[in-house]
């Protein structure tokens, strides 16, 4: 029998199990542990270390990131360049980066709004609950390292919000109102959401269970998924891999829809070549790399090394990475990101 990797460590500490199941459970413990080290090579933790002293000289003054006229100042870069900081193990006020991932945090609970709502208005990009959706997740990985009251005060608002705007179908859409729904903006907040109930936060299970319906119809019969249920659009890999994390993260360690989806993700193997300049290259490989990471196993050893060496190839001199049509910032903070998983950081990221 195998355990679900994501009660591995609450069923041996709390010895749940013994005899060949807590075997099992040790050993893949280990195995994600020793992952890491086996994993992140010397290449891969430079090019970590590049990325984020490129994005310590990139913070502006009010502790946002984000640049150009569509990203400044945003709220979802932020976050991203923050939870790269948390990746590599700076908090606030501890760590070399320690005051960049300080004054981001003070940035977004700056522009939170009394009923929860987090955006920053004078640049308000496209799909505000995209940048709502990631700030919340911030806040729920860096609650744990800050006793800071307002984040935790800041942090339950978020989550409020999010749950008083799910649809009649289960998801979210660009704004937080009820009315529409697609699949990126639903992953986003499903995220938020796991990583709130990770820090302790409530949220309703009927919330989540809403939430891995809507994804669930939204699969296509290759597996892949499409952007909204109305529209029989064809599948695309980066909302796919959003929507295979989000079913792992909500609870669905296996079953048709996991295993269809990781079929689908598997032929889309990073090789070097392919994808390199498909839109939200970036997007998709954030959510990839979580989802092989969540699958174990042959998938996650040929898909992290593979997507470790060609984000090698494409950094720049300067330590950053494409803007992949958002901004340099953000680039660079998701392929710090997808680079850092196996180090076992952030909570989110754990199996």
């Amino acid at each position: 029998m195998r355990i679900p990797t994501v009660f591995l460590a609450a069923v041996i500490t709390l010895g749940l199990c013994s005899g060949p199941d807590a075997a099992v459970a040790q050993n893949d413990r280990q195995f994600v542990e020793a992952s890491g080290l086996q994993l992140v090579t010397p290449a891969a933790q430079s090019a970590i270390d590049r990325g984020l002293r490129y994005l310590s000289k990139q913070q502006n003054p009010d502790g946002s990131f984000g640049s150009g006229s569509t990203y400044r100042r945003n709220v979802a870069v932020t976050a991203l360049c923050g939870m790269a900081f948390l990746a590599d193990g700076h908090a606030p006020g501890r760590g070399p980066y320690g005051k960049n991932v300080g004054q981001a945090l003070d940035f977004i609970l700056r522009h939170a709004r009394p009923n929860g709502y987090i955006i920053e208005e004078q640049y308000a990009s496209h799909g505000p609950m995209y940048g709502h959706g990631f700030a919340t997740l911030f806040l729920a990985e860096v609650y744990g390292m800050s006793s800071r009251k307002d984040v935790r005060e800041t942090l339950e608002k978020a989550v409020r919000l999010i749950v008083n705007t799910q649809n009649s179908e289960g998801g979210w859409r660009y704004d937080p109102e009820p009315t529409n729904a697609d699949v990126s903006v639903t992953v986003c907040q499903m995220m938020a959401l796991r990583a709130a109930r990770n820090a302790g936060v409530f949220v309703p299970k009927d919330t989540v269970d809403r939430c891995v319906d809507y994804i669930t119809r939204c699969q296509n019969s290759d597996g892949g998924f499409r952007y909204q249920l109305e529209h029989r659009a064809e599948s695309r890999f980066p909302r796919s891999a959003a929507a295979v994390v989000a079913l792992y993260n909500a609870g669905v360690f296996k079953g048709p829809a996991i295993e269809r989806g990781i079929d689908y993700l598997d032929r889309h193997l990073p090789d070097g070549r392919a994808n390199r300049h498909e839109p939200h290259y970036m997007y998709g490989h954030y959510y990839a790399v979580q989802a092989m990471w969540h699958a174990g196993g042959d998938h996650w050893t040929g898909w992290y090394p593979a997507i470790r060496d060609e984000l090698i190839e494409r950094q720049s001199g300067t330590g950053a990475w494409p803007p992949d049509s958002i901004c340099p910032e953000y680039g660079t903070a998701m392929a710090c990101l997808v680079l850092q998983v196996p180090n076992n950081y952030l909570p989110i990221f754990q199996r």
